[in-house]
């Protein structure tokens, strides 16, 4: 960390939703940030609207489709070249596919396309991101971080998107592990891989395809995504250890904040 504690940070799917409100939340630290997205206009006006959100931040963005290696390269290489030194890299980039309909009535190329970006991006963003970090100053504990967001086997139940979604998402949270015990055994002692759980986020692609009465719902137990980086970010930045759960909350209390909301989702649906 440089004698100011500001940190590099990455961030894949950054031009929107929790991605965007990370980035801002690290700018907001001090930080020196990259971001990109698929979509060049809108990761254009993310970017302007951060600059104007924090001006004295550093803020750096490329479009990247993190299912093609060749554009993570690219996102790689802009990193390094742009913030000196990558402290933190966030794998936030993912998609749960066009429909939610069973595995048998969904099309090849959107079952290809969602395990491609959610999985094989994955791999491939953090074979980069290690790269990178191996190239850095080497420490005896970890001070370069990498978060993956995967499903546990209790997310992947609870989850209501098709089965791509939920497998890919699954197979993250093993790359987490597996990457991990990879490093150990090469004896690299100062890279983390780590999972992130934010949490049930309210975004665009949580109420896509949702019924009326699934939206309410949502809308009632799921936290705002400036929410939900205001209190990672801090745990992001002072992240230890090799590998770890982040959470948003724990489960306990995520359980007991949807029993105490029943009342008035029931109260939502009865008047709906």
């Amino acid at each position: 960390m440089n004698g100011d504690d500001s940190l590099g940070v990455v961030i894949t799917g950054g031009s929107r939703g929790l991605g965007y409100a990370l980035a801002s939340e690290f700018l907001s630290a001090g930080d020196r940030v990259v971001i990109c997205g698929r979509n060049s206009e809108r990761l254009e006006e993310s970017i302007d609207a951060l600059r104007l959100a924090v001006p004295e931040g550093e803020i750096y963005g490329i479009g990247c489709d993190v299912g093609d290696p060749g554009a993570v390269r690219l996102l790689a290489e802009l990193a390094v070249a742009k913030l000196g030194r990558v402290d933190r890299w966030i794998n936030n980039a993912g998609t749960a596919g066009l429909l939610k309909r069973p595995l048998w009535e969904l099309d090849a190329v959107d079952i290809l396309e969602t395990c491609t970006t959610n999985l094989s991006g994955s791999l491939a963003l953090c074979a980069e991101a290690v790269k990178i970090m191996l190239r850095q100053p080497t420490a005896d504990t970890p001070c370069y971080h990498i978060f993956n967001m995967g499903f546990s086997m209790v997310g992947a139940s609870f989850s209501r998107s098709a089965v791509p979604h939920k497998a890919s998402k699954r197979g993250v949270a093993e790359v987490t592990h597996f990457l991990s015990r990879e490093l150990k055994a090469a004896g690299v002692k100062s890279v983390g891989v780590h999972e992130l759980s934010p949490g049930l986020v309210l975004t665009d692609l949580l109420l896509r395809d949702a019924t009326e009465e699934a939206r309410r719902f949502l809308t009632v137990i799921a936290e705002k995504p400036e929410t939900v980086a205001s209190v990672l970010v801090p745990k992001i930045r002072s992240i230890s250890g090799k590998n770890s759960r982040l959470r948003y909350e724990p489960l306990a209390s995520m359980f007991f904040r949807i029993l105490i909301a029943l009342p008035r989702i029931i109260r939502q649906s009865q008047q709906g």
